[in-house]
């Protein structure tokens, strides 16, 4: 069976609004109207059961003459059977919006003596739900159960509030089939007419106190299949020409006791499920026509031993089926519109935090509410030469498609300007002259910042957003001093950028204005209240332990009460680790052509004192090549830098802009295989662009 349809309880409806008149509803439309000589409107062929047949003039089931009498109407059907058998109306739960008779017999149905109904001469029971015998009911029940369904915004939700409606108050019973897949909009379904099977819904064993139930239930254990799993096929593809096409093609519901429709339902519901559909007019099986197309279809079925449906109960399943069927379409559309918000937003953001040397990265991402799934809030972490990594965090201006797809180029342009190496300051300034590029009143707040792990250091640059606040190891929470400066997209203002130490051990937490501004505190009360969270979750782990990186982000966001955000939220955690001095070498080479030698020779002693002898040889010989290439266009010193953290990572300094390309050199090239070496040993490798010159680096790994 389909993991989305699950069968729920039935529960009952609203109630009528207190001081509305149930004689004069809204919805018209199912309102009897006056007897109208001459008019010989009827209802369906398939026959009235269990009741007289309709005055003369009388629209079906209540609908105004204009609905009624105008040819080919959806509505208007044929002549009705008067024979109907009488059966005891079984106990069942009544619904809020049908009402009950009451125990002194003083109801809206008809009475005789003896407590029958006039109308179909059954038995009543004091205090038990009347059947819907008047337009009254049926249209306080139509307009409940469409209220309901129309309550749905996603597909299940709907279904589910097509099934809660009808059962039990309208059938026993009901099995809802949907296309597969299901079109969206004017997109034109190609392959043949499939139908899944997405819901049932009955009444429950608990709810029949006199047992005899149309669909029993297996008693839990041990757990046997019910006759209500038998009665669904889970997929079922309509024939073109076939019985169930030509219903379906129809659009009206009708009663399974009908040719066409008795024919269709060994092809809807197989053979084993067909037979156990009751004989009679305890069935209606109604199509299910969105805005273009037939989208499904709705089975409502009631037991054996319940009064029949009635041919006015046709009108009310249209009714229903409408209602579905417009409303699935919406959900259609709304599900296309989420996926396309929810793959606009994931594209935008970073799916992995990059894995940097020196510092351990988390982050966090909450959009506005579950209806406003985009947003403006972004984050990044870019790897730098040097072992460096810059910590971006903005917020875009707005909760729309524009705000995301604007935060979409900002990042873009953040990376790329980051890639330049530039300054924290020149990057806001590149971004504000960007945004202003992009259009009027694209504003934007961004805080840049790089950390440096050898020299334990971090330059940080605002452009108008809450400052960050940095964890120490031993439990104290400070904000951090750092230039206000204007927003992004202002133009015309300088950034300043200062440089603070960043101790090994502590933690940066780089944040957007949801996380600390709501209607309930401003922006200053949320950042102090911050800092306290930070300090009391520090405390929980000791001074000399800082708190896990993934339970610090969720301790943060439970700060968040119920309806307290009303903004998206972006967040980014930075645990500074730091590489030791011990653990890095550097040197400066002059450009001449002793420059490898002398290179190979200091990392082959560098590499002995830190007891990694084995990665001599294949060091050795990627460093000569590197170092050659540098010195071959170098014309200032060229740098030499050993980093060991858990691998060994390799520096060389140069200052040539022009990047080396990997190429395949011919067999009677003499150079050109240099970076190929470089290439087939290494772990990784790559070359970066300085505002000076550039890097090529290498990483081993080692035991």
């Amino acid at each position: 069976m389909d993991s989305t349809r699950v069968t729920e309880q039935p529960t009952s409806f609203e109630r009528p609004q207190p001081g509305v008149d149930p004689a004069n509803p809204r919805g018209a439309f199912l309102r009897s109207p006056a007897p109208a000589a001459g008019t010989g409107a009827a209802l369906p062929a398939q026959g009235r059961s269990g009741g007289e047949p309709p005055a003369p003039g009388a629209a079906p089931g209540g609908l105004a003459p204009d609905a009624a009498d105008v040819p080919g109407s959806e509505h208007s059907q044929p002549g009705a059977g008067p024979d109907a058998e009488p059966d005891a109306h079984r106990p069942r739960p009544a619904p809020d919006g049908i009402p009950v008779q009451p125990a002194d017999g003083q109801g809206r149905v008809d009475r005789v003596p003896g407590g029958t109904e006039r109308r179909t001469g059954q038995v009543t029971r004091p205090g038990r739900p009347t059947p819907m015998r008047r337009d009254g009911d049926r249209l306080r029940f139509v307009g409940a159960a469409t209220r309901r369904i129309a309550r749905g915004i996603d597909l299940d939700e709907i279904v589910m509030g097509l099934c809660r409606a009808t059962v039990p108050t309208f059938s026993d019973a009901i099995l809802v089939y949907l296309r597969d897949p299901l079109p969206v909009g004017d997109e034109r379904p190609t392959g043949p007419l499939v139908l899944r099977l997405r819901r049932t819904d009955r009444i429950p064993p608990e709810r029949d106190t006199e047992g005899g139930g149309f669909m029993p239930i297996a008693p839990p254990e041990p757990p046997e299949p019910s006759e209500l799993d038998a009665v669904g096929e889970e997929l079922c593809t309509v024939r073109p020409g076939s019985a169930l096409a030509e219903v379906l093609r129809g659009v009206r519901p009708v009663f399974t006791d009908a040719p066409a429709a008795r024919a269709a339902l060994p092809e809807l519901l197989g053979e084993e499920g067909a037979a156990a559909v009751p004989d009679g007019q305890r069935a209606v099986l109604a199509p299910l026509r969105g805005r273009r197309r037939v989208i499904g279809a709705a089975l409502f079925l009631r037991r054996p031993e319940r009064i029949p449906f009635e041919a006015d109960d046709l009108l009310v399943a249209a009714q229903l089926a409408t209602h579905s069927a417009l409303g699935i379409d919406k959900a259609v559309l709304y599900g296309r519109e989420a996926y396309i918000a929810d793959e606009l937003q994931r594209t935008m953001l970073p799916e992995t935090l990059p894995r940097c040397t020196g510092v351990r990265l988390a982050s966090r991402y909450l959009p506005a509410a579950e209806t406003a799934r985009v947003g403006g809030d972004w984050y990044d972490a870019i790897p730098l030469p040097g072992s460096r990594v810059a910590l971006v965090v903005g917020d875009v201006m707005g909760h729309s498609m524009t705000s995301a797809a604007i935060m979409g180029q900002l990042r873009t342009t953040a990376q790329t300007l980051a890639g330049l190496d530039l300054p924290p300051q020149e990057v806001l300034h590149h971004l504000d002259e960007q945004a202003q590029r992009l259009g009027v009143d694209r504003m934007a707040t961004c805080l840049y910042a790089v950390y440096d792990p050898v020299a334990h250091r971090i330059t940080v640059a605002n452009a108008g957003h809450p400052p960050p606040v940095l964890l120490h190891l031993g439990g104290r929470a400070e904000v951090l001093r750092v230039p206000a400066g204007a927003p992004i997209g202002v133009g015309g203002v300088d950034f300043e950028a200062v440089e603070l130490d960043a101790p090994a051990g502590a933690t940066l937490l780089l944040y957007t204005d949801g996380l600390v501004e709501s209607r309930l505190r401003d922006v200053w009360t949320g950042i102090e209240q911050l800092r306290e969270k930070l300090a009391a979750t520090a405390q929980l782990t000791g001074p000399d332990h800082p708190p896990p990186l993934e339970a610090l982000c969720d301790e943060v966001l439970d700060m968040l009460g119920p309806g307290d955000r009303d903004d998206d939220i972006a967040l980014l955690a930075a645990r500074f680790d730091g590489i030791a001095p011990s653990d890095v070498a550097y040197w400066f080479l002059e450009p001449e052509d002793a420059a490898p030698g002398r290179a190979r020779r200091l990392a082959r002693r560098q590499l002995s004192r830190w007891g990694m002898d084995e990665l001599s040889d294949s060091v050795e010989l990627l460093v000569s090549e590197v170092v050659t290439n540098a010195v071959r266009y170098a014309s200032r010193p060229v740098t030499l830098r050993l980093l060991r953290t858990d691998v060994l990572r390799c520096e060389v300094g140069d200052d040539v802009p022009q990047l080396p390309r990997l190429r395949q050199a011919r067999a009677t090239d003499e150079g050109g295989r240099g970076l190929y070496l470089v290439n087939r040993l290494a772990r990784r490798w790559g070359a970066t662009r300085l505002s000076t010159g550039k890097v090529v680096w290498f990483e081993l790994n080692h035991g």
